[in-house]
């Protein structure tokens, strides 16, 4: 719509002034007040829409105006910060999805091996899964055009539509292989916030709620969990809120949610800006559901935005313990600013503060390097800030746990069996032989699934590099530039046969950490992503320790008081 628009335009006589009052929209969002920036503006705007006036007349193969202003305008915000973005017309549903969690469609995603297209995970309780469809299946044609080749975006635009409409799909059936039609409603999908909420601990004591992103309302969400935890076992010791890989979202979001567990007119953060209208204080404006109950946050290094001020408020309040590893760092705020022809423009407009006063903020976009990189905020210029009892934190540095877990690198092999989808691809087989199986929390792969396993993957090709092999590598071809490898070549060349990896001997050295992704993908075919997540905390660190801290109130304690 959007590029039928621009081409009308083009047409028109008043295209370029169209083009200039569209570009000025952009530019004058960061124009300085003086009068001689906004004579810089006015004659770079002029040399802009001339510049596209000659373009289009006189380059010698056809363009698409839409398409090379986007492009100018996507470069420019490029020397930026990375939150700060173009939302073309035909971007709004994805931008959409991000904050409400909702989107028309299958309730199904996509996996790509070679060339062929297969469904990944389906939905519980999606119009995909009423349909039959399978994770495994192989898609052969969508609203009969043929997917061989097909990018997953791809897949996604032809899958996605508004609720009530058709899509029909041409599917071999990972179990029969028969190949058939299906006819599939589009609906209302809603990836729930909370996809996963249960009592854990030795005694079914403890609260646990995972949360995955801030959309629209899900601080009620988290609420209505815990409210029906607590029906089930009024006698909670304590809440593990799982904030570990959630990019955040909403601010007013993440303010309702630390009034959970703080009480009304509390500061949860503050923000600000180049003007005065966006310094704001934000409190909590309702009663809190419990302000006494021990509190444990998970967080790692992919919890960000939102996530960093739940966690770094209720840190500065001392009202709760953050467990994990440092989280990313992103102490900025973003705005939406409508354009016209319903595109908007998502800014940076101000930075936000936590109560004690500090910025987490990690990456200094304001300063880069020669080159345009930028870097982190040098330790020179962090800040020591104090939470209520007087504990030290930092500024510009992301959240710090106050136990830091240390973080345990996924192996190469594993790397390569996800990525081939062995794991997914057996998990069918497995699947296909066990119609049920137990609870997604008390399953396990036996010694003889793991060999049914091993044995399966004999003719398949998982190879792939150590790191000690690289570095092998790499001294190789230092040598051979420095000319020195004929005098070495014996030497590397004993040293690469000794150090060949035998596979079947690394299957056997991470047999725990294969074990427990083939159990995890196992139970998502049975119990979706609610049991998914349920399985993983079996064999989960960071989470064992929340446990452990929770059922001990005087270690719990201890955490939040000032070392003597």
């Amino acid at each position: 719509m959007m590029r039928a628009f621009l081409n009308r335009l083009n047409k028109a006589k008043g295209f370029w002034t169209g083009v200039i009052l569209t570009a000025s929209v952009f530019l004058f969002l960061g124009a300085k007040s003086a009068s001689d920036s906004y004579f810089e503006v006015a004659k770079n705007l002029d040399i802009f829409a001339t510049l596209c006036k000659e373009l289009n007349t006189y380059y010698v193969d056809p363009i698409e105006p839409g398409s090379l202003i986007k492009t100018g305008i996507d470069a420019m915000l490029d020397n930026l910060d990375p939150y700060t973005n173009y939302i073309t017309e035909a971007d709004i549903e994805e931008y959409e999805f991000q904050t409400t969690g909702k989107y028309g469609g299958i309730g199904a995603s996509m996996r790509k091996k070679s060339e062929d297209i297969y469904v990944g995970d389906v939905y519980e309780n999606s119009p995909a899964q009423k349909a039959g469809l399978h994770p495994g299946d192989l898609v052969i044609e969508i609203d009969n055009k043929p997917l061989r080749g097909k990018s997953i975006d791809d897949i996604s635009v032809l899958l996605k539509g508004a609720p009530g409409t058709q899509v029909t799909m041409k599917v071999k059936d990972a179990y029969s292989n028969a190949t058939s039609q299906k006819m599939i409603t589009r609906g209302e999908i809603e990836l729930s916030s909370v996809p996963y909420a249960g009592l854990v601990g030795a005694q079914n004591d403890i609260a646990y709620v995972k949360l995955t992103q801030f959309t629209d309302g899900c601080a009620r969400q988290v609420k209505l969990a815990l409210d029906s935890l607590k029906k089930a076992q009024p006698k909670l010791k304590g809440v593990v809120f799982d904030l570990r890989n959630n990019p955040g979202g909403l601010l007013n979001e993440a303010v309702d949610m630390c009034n959970l567990f703080i009480d009304k007119g509390q500061l949860v953060v503050s923000t600000k800006g180049k003007s005065q209208e966006l310094d704001k204080d934000y409190k909590t404006q309702g009663s809190s559901w419990d302000m006494e109950i021990p509190v444990t946050v998970l967080v790692n290094h992919s919890s960000a935005s939102a996530s960093e001020i739940v966690s770094g408020t209720l840190q500065d309040l001392d009202r709760g313990v953050i467990i994990g590893a440092r989280s990313y760092g992103k102490g900025l705020v973003q705005n939406i600013r409508p354009l016209g022809y319903n595109a908007r423009l998502k800014l940076t407009t101000a930075k936000y503060y936590t109560p004690s006063g500090r910025c987490i903020q990690a990456i200094d976009y304001t300063h880069r390097n020669a080159d345009g990189s930028v870097g982190n905020v040098p330790d020179s210029l962090k800040k020591s800030y104090k939470t209520k009892t007087g504990r030290t934190v930092k500024s510009g540095g992301g959240i710090e746990p106050d136990v830091n877990i240390k973080q345990e690198p996924i192996s190469r092999l594993v790397v390569a069996l996800y990525t081939k989808n062995y794991l997914f691809d057996y998990t069918t087989i497995y699947v296909q032989a066990h119609p049920t199986i137990v609870t997604a929390n008390n399953f396990s792969v036996t010694e003889a699934d793991f060999n049914q396993f091993t044995k399966w993957l004999e003719k398949k090709d998982y190879s792939y590099q150590t790191e000690t092999e690289d570095a092998l590598d790499s001294l190789k071809a230092t040598a051979i530039r420095e000319k020195y490898y004929d005098a070495a070549k014996t030497e590397i060349t004993a040293l690469q046969s000794k150090l060949l990896h035998d596979k079947k001997q690394d299957l056997l050295k991470n047999k725990d950490e294969i074990t427990h992704l083939l159990e995890n993908e196992i139970v998502s075919r049975y119990y979706y992503q609610r049991g998914r997540i349920a399985q993983s905390l079996r064999n989960d660190k960071e989470f064992a320790k929340a446990i452990e801290i929770l059922e001990q109130p005087i270690q719990y304690k201890s955490y939040l008081e000032v070392k003597k």
